[in-house]
């Protein structure tokens, strides 16, 4: 049987984490594993999580299963802190493994509603939506998104190409923090994208990965908040990863809003689909999401730290910005500075991304992405002069 198989195409960012891992150089840098990473390199469990932790060590009682749709008030008080309260009555939810859990419960939904639906991708997005849909079977489509000689938004493209979304298909937007180029639509933006899908009468599909990343946890969920109000079916994965840094947790939940006369139903859906992938999903990360969010003082410093990460991102930005236009006395990469959440385009060809990692050990993705919470002070001003040199 096994002498069927082919070869599956290695996935270039585990690539890269081994490629990093075998080299002996110490003064290495790693941009390209998309986790936040502190100072010392070090991607710390959070003040909140650890108390959390403790507490539940001492009150668990059991290790049974939770339903298959995870914990009610897991999936009840991360749907609040996205969505703000008032909208329990359109609300079916699904705890899932992580994030990527979450695409892929709410594209095999997707699938069994509407199995000739196309899903709109931007371009670029992170590579693993496209392996997703391709594995499934789903049509894809892709709408353009970036402008590489700008380092903003192709808004006049991405216009034109969602002008031939049809009705049923499904839009998936990233809802904060766009993975991988850090550039997001502005209000206004996400305004006109939002009244354009609906006169198409297409569903929304939001990637919500990185909220409290990008200008605020209140923030970066608005631009969801607004669809979710909008539409009478949305689509949400979200993630507890990198919020609440519990990446190896595996916590995620799919959200589907829809009629308060379909919720049952729904929700027996997202039960089944959990049913027939892994049965019943992870609980320990959820549980510690409850905990936190459910406690005012548990929630207030987890909020307060989350806070401390993002402005250290921003930190981060706002310096590399000025470090690249000092070592190559342009305004080129000024747009480092707009961008928000973890990630950056600098539109480097991939050639001189290999150089950057064969002749300064500084690791990044082919396309030129950075994780900018790979950077710290010192790092900063050694990549810009790197960045300057490739650049000649």
């Amino acid at each position: 049987m096994f002498d069927a198989l082919t070869a599956q195409p290695p996935d270039t960012i585990l690539k890269l984490m081994a490629m990093f891992r075998d080299d002996a150089r110490a003064d290495k840098i790693d941009l390209g594993v998309g986790v936040y990473k502190d100072a010392t390199g070090l991607t710390p469990v959070m003040r909140a999580v650890k108390a959390a932790e403790r507490r539940l060590w001492e009150v668990e009682t059991t290790k049974t299963y939770t339903g298959l749709a995870g914990d009610p008030a897991f999936a009840a008080a991360l749907t609040t802190m996205i969505l703000g309260p008032g909208l329990d009555a359109r609300v079916a939810a699904a705890a899932t493994p992580g994030g990527t859990g979450a695409l892929r419960q709410g594209l095999e939904l997707v699938r069994m509603a509407a199995a000739g639906a196309r899903v709109w991708l931007s371009n670029p997005s992170w590579p693993n939506h496209a392996s997703i849909l391709q594995y499934l079977g789903l049509p894809i489509r892709d709408y353009r998104y970036f402008d590489a000689g700008t380092g903003g938004i192709d808004f006049d493209g991405l216009i034109t190409d969602l002008r031939s979304v049809k009705t049923g298909d499904v839009v998936l937007l990233h809802g904060c923090c766009h993975n991988p180029t850090g550039a997001d639509l502005d209000a206004g933006q996400w305004a006109a994208v939002a009244e354009l899908i609906a006169a198409k009468g297409a569903v929304p599909f939001i990637d919500l990965a990185y909220q409290g990343f990008g200008d605020g946890l209140d923030a970066d969920a608005g631009a969801t908040r607004m669809i979710a109000a909008r539409f009478p079916e949305v689509l949400i994965a979200a993630s507890c990863s990198k919020n609440f840094g519990i990446y190896r947790e595996r916590t995620g939940l799919l959200i589907a809003l829809g009629d308060p006369a379909r919720k049952i139903l729904v929700q027996g859906n997202l039960s089944f689909l959990n049913r027939q992938n892994y049965s019943f999903p992870p609980d320990h990360g959820a549980r510690l999401v409850t905990m936190i969010l459910g406690d005012e003082a548990l929630r207030a410093d987890w909020m307060a730290e989350l806070e401390e990460v993002r402005l250290n991102m921003m930190t981060l930005r706002l310096s590399l910005a000025e470090a690249l236009r000092l070592a190559t006395n342009t305004t080129r990469f000024d747009f480092v500075a707009q961008h928000r959440g973890m990630f950056s385009r600098l539109g480097l060809t991939e050639a001189q991304v290999n150089t950057l990692r064969e002749t300064c050990g500084i690791y990044m993705v082919g396309d030129s992405r950075i994780n900018i919470a790979g950077l710290n002070a010192a790092t900063v001003p050694v990549l810009a002069a790197a960045v300057a040199k490739v650049l000649g």
